[in-house]
């Protein structure tokens, strides 16, 4: 049995941070997994290496799910973004290191197979609708099956989602955080238009989605919800917070357009009442936010239960590491839906060698063994960490609100 002798953690930043956790064997085998938190990304490189490391230090690797337990039921302080990052990180590098003595991807260790590959949507996104429309083409002749469809909205200066490059996006930025305005109604007025022109121009055989970002009220995004039923959209994103999860009763009672959630959640509970009252359709937890794959499994299995599919959330803020990681899991269970996908930068994807792949809107994580997925130390020390905030945002009159 490999017994850790090592961890460290290994924080770059090749355009964006990334926080790494390499978790060291007495066989010479290591293991690495994503700890990053996007704007809070020093809160987790301690909360690993001053609390964490040296509880694994002697540790049979292949006791995944004791570790997991310990870590979790050990720290008392339970769940929350930090301790959740932070476990996903170890819990995958056992994974990959499991993968590697077993000379095996992760995904064969997880039963093997589920489906050829994993479908994932792209993100197409202007200034205007016609931007937008322009650069979801661009996806379709690369062969994407599902799109996102986010536009600048008339009236405001900026808007989430909408960023200057075509196949690029990344808010975390500035030694402070942006501040943006919001208005709802102009919104809610903008966006039917954007998908009625979504579907002349795109037809009926392309998934379109759309992330709300949590902006609107429960009876709004109920309201939005049944504007955009005429254009069967795959998912409305992240409709309102949902702290209060039974806001979304509220929401089902008003539309049927296939709702989305989860990207911010941290655990099971997180999404308990959401998936066993059926109030969404795709749960987006993540294997980095949401205690790596062994806590992500768990989620996914209660959400087979009733009939919830799998949307993992997976845009740059998630480093290669969770994006292989994702791909393991995503392809394994018998209940996986889609995956999100936003290319990486090429000094990242340098940084982070990696054996998954895409063709024609499917991504597969490879057949190497463990995640199929390295860091180069030497390549990642000559990125150093810049300080980046997410943005803020407020309603035109001033009020604090929902980014």
């Amino acid at each position: 049995m490999p017994r850790i002798t090592s961890a460290r953690v290994i924080v770059t930043c090749p355009g964006r941070n990334f926080v790494t956790l390499k978790i060291e064997t007495d066989q010479g085998i290591y293991g690495v997994g994503d700890a990053t938190l996007n704007g809070r990304e020093l809160a987790v490189v301690s909360y690993l290496e001053d609390h964490v490391i040296p509880c694994l230090i002697g540790r049979d690797a292949h006791r995944i799910e004791d570790i997991w337990q310990y870590l979790y039921k050990g720290a008392y302080w339970r769940r929350g973004p930090v301790t959740m990052s932070a476990i996903a990180a170890v819990d995958m590098a056992l994974w990959d290191i499991k993968g590697k003595v077993a000379g095996l991807p992760v995904y064969q260790l997880l039963g093997g197979a589920s489906r050829e590959g994993c479908m994932v949507y792209g993100h197409a996104n202007g200034s205007d609708i016609e931007e937008t429309i322009d650069r979801a083409r661009e996806y379709l002749e690369q062969g994407y099956k599902a799109v996102r469809l986010q536009s600048g909205v008339p009236g405001l200066a900026a808007t989430y989602g909408v960023s200057g490059e075509r196949f690029y996006y990344e808010p975390a930025k500035g030694s402070l955080p942006d501040e943006t305005l919001w208005s709802t109604s102009k919104y809610m007025n903008h966006v039917p238009k954007l998908f009625e022109r979504g579907r002349d121009a795109l037809g009926w055989d392309v998934h379109l989605l759309h992330d709300v970002h949590h902006r609107l009220t429960p009876i709004e995004a109920g309201r939005l919800g049944k504007d955009l039923e005429p254009y069967r959209l795959f998912w409305l994103e992240d409709a309102t917070p949902a702290e209060n999860q039974a806001a979304f009763r509220l929401i089902r009672q008003h539309t049927t357009t296939p709702l989305a959630v989860g990207e911010i959640f941290n655990s099971i509970w997180d999404a308990k009442q959401l998936i066993e009252e059926q109030l969404i359709d795709y749960i987006r937890s993540t294997v980095v936010h949401a205690g790596g794959i062994t806590h992500l499994r768990r989620i996914a299995a209660l959400a087979d239960l009733y009939q919830v599919r799998t949307g993992c959330h997976g845009a740059t803020d998630l480093s290669p590491v969770s994006m292989a990681a994702a791909l393991h899991f995503g392809l394994s269970v018998p209940n996986f839906g889609i995956q999100e996908y936003m290319r990486h930068t090429e000094e990242t994807d340098a940084v982070f060698p990696h054996a998954y792949r895409i063709d024609k809107g499917l991504m597969h994580p490879g057949e190497a063994p463990g995640l199929g997925v390295d860091i180069d130390e030497a390549l990642a020390g000559a990125y150093e960490y810049k300080r980046a905030f997410l943005p803020v945002n407020r309603l035109e009159d001033g009020t604090m609100w929902n980014w």
